[in-house]
């Protein structure tokens, strides 16, 4: 069986006949109540295929949300099929249906770990139009022609663009508010560090140098202080804020009673 379907060209993934027999016997013993079955797909990647020659499933559980899939069973099979055949690798997984979920993108996150282009194949087992309906899918990079592309916001939403950037270099995938003053010295090095690759250019040079001369001249130390007063000002408005809010709702309670 080939499938070229949503797939871009010249990308041609090759099924064997083994990896549905086996897909329609897991949904076969499926367990009483499960609706869902999905697995891993094996097989070799060329210049122009992908050749999915074998496959297992895995149980898992899902709610709303989220997916929990047992890691460790599907570690332990792969390293099965790998003494049986040592050229097969993982390819991406499968699920019962005709449908993408948002469950899969949550599935998808673990297999893009495994795999470069992970592949996710959907066995549709209903037999609509007296067939079997499969279907694969690729990931591949959204562009619009001739136009760049690339994110839009305000500058009130770079604050929350630049921490979702920078929880990729942590560990924990989480990382702290920075206060105001962490804000401008971080800006500021970032200012620095983009002009030491800009080319020199005199007239820009004399730009920049009368820009900079317009900025009063003022000692680190009271702008220091001139800032935490600025901020201690701005702290105090918010405390008062809240203050009357929580009055308000004081007095509402003692109407009400």
């Amino acid at each position: 069986y080939i499938s070229q379907s949503h797939l871009p060209a010249p990308s041609v993934i090759k099924v064997h006949p083994v990896v549905l027999a086996s897909i329609m016997d897991s949904f076969e013993r499926r367990n009483e109540g499960t609706a869902r079955i999905i697995g891993t797909l094996l097989g070799t990647i060329d210049k122009h295929s992908i050749e999915v020659t074998n496959c297992f499933s895995f149980p898992h559980n899902k709610s709303e949300d989220e997916v929990a899939v047992d890691m460790e069973f599907s570690k332990n099979m792969y390293e099965l099929y790998k003494k049986v055949s040592s050229t097969e690798q993982i390819l991406g997984w499968y699920a019962m249906g005709n449908d993408i979920t948002e469950h899969s993108v949550l599935i998808y996150e673990y297999y893009s770990r495994e795999t470069n282009n992970s592949i996710h194949m959907t066995v549709d087992m209903s037999l609509q139009g007296g067939r079997l309906s499969i279907k694969a899918y690729i990931t591949t990079p959204m562009d619009i022609p001739r136009k760049p592309m690339g994110y839009v916001y305000y500058n009130t939403e770079r604050i929350g663009v630049d921490l979702i950037t920078k929880t990729c270099s942590s560990t924990s995938r989480s990382i702290r508010l920075t206060s105001d003053l962490q804000q401008v010295g971080s800006a500021a090095s970032h200012l620095q560090e983009s002009m030491s690759t800009v080319t020199a250019d005199n007239i820009v040079g004399r730009y920049l140098m009368e820009l900079v001369n317009q900025v009063p001249k003022i000692s680190p130390e009271d702008f220091e202080s001139m800032l935490n007063s600025n901020i201690n000002d701005l702290l105090m408005v918010t405390y008062l804020a809240n203050l009357t809010q929580a009055q308000i709702a004081l007095n509402e309670k003692l109407l009400n009673l």
